[in-house]
């Protein structure tokens, strides 16, 4: 069984920027598909970033400019980098990776607070 987990959480200030790191025990040399999703209090889960292997990330348009993905295989990581962060970014953010086999995997979910 793969884990995943992220880490990088917390609480910071509107305008402020945080870096989530999304870990799987299974590397990420052959992870076809890497997401970052988030849900917020009465909100709808929703795709943050999706970053297919060979293509280009996608975005939210409410994250369009501020956030960035990314993949790093040397320390098997997944990063959301997120800047400009605004109050109705508080959510919990969670990470998907999925393998070239099909097979997907959910994190636990990291607290993400911004306050105003």
């Amino acid at each position: 069984q793969v884990q995943v987990a992220e880490s990088g959480g917390g609480l910071v200030q509107s305008g402020g920027s945080l870096r989530l790191s999304c870990t799987t025990s299974g590397g990420v040399r052959s992870v076809s598909v890497v997401g970052w999703y988030r849900q917020g209090a009465g909100t709808q889960h929703e795709q943050v970033a999706r970053l297919q292997s060979g293509g280009a990330p996608t975005y939210a348009d409410s994250v369009k400019g501020r956030f960035t993905i990314s993949r790093d295989s040397a320390d098997n990581t997944i990063y959301l980098q997120m800047d400009s962060l605004k109050p109705d970014d508080t959510a919990v953010y969670y990470c998907f990776v999925q393998y070239s086999d099909g097979l997907g995997y959910w994190g636990q979910g990291a607290q993400v607070t911004v306050s105003s």
